[in-house]
């Protein structure tokens, strides 16, 4: 019986060794290659690229070919270059409350600055020490290119970190940093805001209803009363595209509306899966109740620290 044999695959007449599988003829061949995959894996057949160097003939070699031989690991999470940091200048153009406790600030930027939803920035404004601060869109999803919005909270004595400043405030930026970022593909997506944390939350989720409208996304969003809860108009634009499941929460509030539900954030979210991708931001203590939670199911999940309590 001959070493090789005649095999076709995609169309195409390949020659390969006797006791290869299909898939292992493709890949050493160079018709398929590793890609992106669920969870952070790869997947093999689904983009075009160089294969790897071809192994040796089954008969050959004493165990069946591993991926990690292909030049494919076997676990862990593969990320793209970050995006260079940059420094720009820009004025602030734009304070507007959105809530009794919640403020929306515009910055404009002499020129854009590349972002993408989830990353953060260091915002120096005239006379204050310097910031990260998570830049966002309008409640509405407006924003110019060259502008940076952000949702910032007040403190329990009712000011904000803008009072003060005067109209067209020097700023300076620098970004991004961070590692909350939006990463297309692999399992639902699951949005965790709490307070302000809403605003990264918000340019994370408008993003993958764009880049990924068949993606599953879970949406849950808090605030420590009802009436902080500013964002209505938000996820109302979420549900038209097709977001199915957005769950409200308020700690207090007399006035709670009947979709509100009481209580802590992390008391409703749902069961979480290994193959989850969480996204959470807001204070210290719910990002990292939300944290535990992922790292109890080996889910993945990216934190956003705000400057809410």
């Amino acid at each position: 019986m001959s070493a090789r044999c005649s095999l076709v695959v995609n169309g195409k007449a390949v020659r390969v060794s006797t006791g290869d599988t299909p898939l292992e003829a493709a890949l050493a061949e160079g018709m398929i290659a590793p890609t992106q995959g669920l969870h952070g894996t790869l997947l093999l057949g689904q983009a075009m690229g160089a294969a790897a160097r071809r192994g040796k003939a089954r008969r050959l070699r004493p165990d069946a070919l591993k991926l990690s031989q292909a030049g494919v690991p076997i676990a862990g999470p593969a990320e793209t270059p970050p995006l260079p940091v940059s420094t720009r200048k820009g004025t602030l153009t734009q304070v507007t409350p959105l809530s009794a406790n919640v403020v929306e600030i515009v910055v404009t930027l002499t020129r854009r600055l590349i972002l993408e939803p989830g990353h953060q920035v260091e915002v120096g404004f005239e006379g204050l020490e310097s910031l990260t601060l998570s830049p966002t869109l309008r409640v509405d999803g407006s924003a110019e290119l060259n502008e940076l919005v952000f949702h910032l909270p007040r403190d329990s004595e009712g000011r904000c970190l803008t009072d003060g400043l005067s109209p067209d405030a020097a700023v300076k930026v620098r970004g991004p940093v961070g590692r909350g970022q939006y990463r297309p593909g692999g399992g639902r997506l699951v949005l965790v805001a709490a307070g302000t944390g809403f605003g990264p939350v918000w340019s994370i989720a408008r993003a993958a209803r764009y880049i990924e409208p068949a993606r599953e996304m879970t949406v849950m969003v808090g605030a420590r009363d009802a009436l902080d809860l500013y964002m209505r108009d938000s996820l109302d634009w979420l549900r038209r595209t097709g977001v199915g499941r957005i769950v409200l929460v308020a700690d207090r509030g007399r006035q709670r509306p009947p979709d509100v539900r009481p209580g802590p954030l992390t008391a409703h979210l749902p069961p979480l899966n290994a193959t989850d991708v969480v996204h959470v931001a807001g204070g210290p203590s719910t990002v990292g109740a939300v944290q535990v939670l992922a790292a109890s199911v080996g889910a993945r999940c990216y934190p956003i620290l705000t400057g809410d309590a």
